[in-house]
């Protein structure tokens, strides 16, 4: 491998990846605005050599999952499908909790039916914050999982570093995919933690959370200088930023629009000078 590619529960993987939780509707939930462009953008997103792809059956529900099986299957043989479980929906729209051994399963099961898959390369552990079940309990019903053939390895998402670090005393670990931006870096121990270990770190929400009105990351100073002056836009400063960081940093940047993942896949390309560095910090 070299310094664009890392290994992902043993599959080589380009270090740019793709993100479908912005497929479905407005609040990851519903259909799509454009069912074909979705399609369009999935199937670019391979063309130009995407083979990591970062989804849930609860990103609509289902719609991510389905877009992904209409446009992709059957799968190219070195595509990474990565999905997460601990999560649910309501009929609002709502994110609901989870958390148990038998819901986790369930939710595995969900995701090798909309996907069309018999295995999924990885599937995180997504922690929800306070949740009651413990950790131990949920690597157990990971681990069964793994064993059954049902998923390849084992992801986490939002977890502490003490969470991180009990769950690899248990069992390997193919990644963590925890938010981290350059805005927010309050999980620097545990991409730390990651980067020694040699796991894949997965930042979600790697150009700040398109849930808030304003964006903390795209609108920093200190990003939209170092665009003017490189000749890029301040998205693929951002993510260029987040490369840079470390070697075992995955990026799923997720869009519905051809025009912005087109951005997102030459951000690959930019290079960071040492001014830049600096006064991002």
């Amino acid at each position: 491998m070299d310094n664009t590619t890392h290994d992902l529960a043993g599959n080589t993987v380009w270090r740019m990846g793709f993100g479908a939780m912005q497929l479905p509707g407005p609040g990851v939930f519903g259909p799509p605005r454009d069912r074909d462009t979705a399609v369009a953008v999935l199937r670019r997103a391979v063309a130009a050599g995407v083979n990591h792809i970062d989804t849930a059956q609860f990103y609509g529900p289902d719609v991510a999952n389905d877009l992904i099986h209409d446009a992709l299957h059957p799968y190219p043989e070195d595509l990474v499908l990565v999905s997460k479980v601990g999560a649910t929906r309501d009929a609002t729209g709502s994110w609901l909790p989870a958390q148990r051994p038998e819901e986790l399963r369930a939710g595995v099961h969900a995701n090798l039916k909309s996907l069309g898959l018999e295995s999924v390369h990885v599937v995180n552990l997504r922690r929800h914050p306070g949740s009651v079940v413990p950790l131990d309990e949920q690597l157990d019903a990971m681990i069964e999982l793994r064993e059954e053939g049902l998923i390849g390895g084992i992801g986490l998402s939002s977890v502490t570093l003490d969470e991180y670090r009990l769950a690899r005393s248990r069992t390997e670990i193919a990644c963590v995919q925890n938010a981290f931006n350059l805005a927010d870096r309050s999980g620097q121990d545990v991409l730390d933690a990651t980067r020694d270990d040699g796991v894949a770190y997965v930042p979600f929400f790697p150009l700040g959370s398109a849930f808030n009105a304003e964006n903390p990351v795209l609108g920093a100073a200190s990003v939209t200088g170092a665009a003017r002056r490189l000749g890029v836009t301040p998205a693929q400063v951002a993510l260029a930023w987040l490369v840079h960081l470390a070697p075992n940093v995955l990026l799923i940047p997720g869009t519905s629009s051809p025009s912005h993942l087109e951005e997102n896949l030459a951000a690959a390309e930019v290079i960071l000078d040492q001014a830049a560095l600096d006064e991002i910090g």
